[in-house]
């Protein structure tokens, strides 16, 4: 049992010495990464549906 004391509280001195970021950065990186989930999603789907129009084709479909 204490292992896990020793743990929790070396984890916790750890978590002191974390730079995080500030509200305003977390929304930024938050809004990027949805922004770029959906370029690339829109992207991938784009593709998705050329490819399966050319396989088609290609296949006599």
């Amino acid at each position: 049992m204490s292992k896990l004391t020793t743990y929790l509280k070396e984890t916790k001195t750890e978590l002191g010495h974390v730079n995080w970021p500030t509200r305003n950065q977390t929304i930024i990186f938050t809004v990027a990464v949805v922004l770029i989930s959906l370029a690339v999603a829109y992207l991938l789907g784009l593709f998705d549906a050329i490819f399966s129009a050319g396989l088609s084709k290609l296949l006599g479909f």
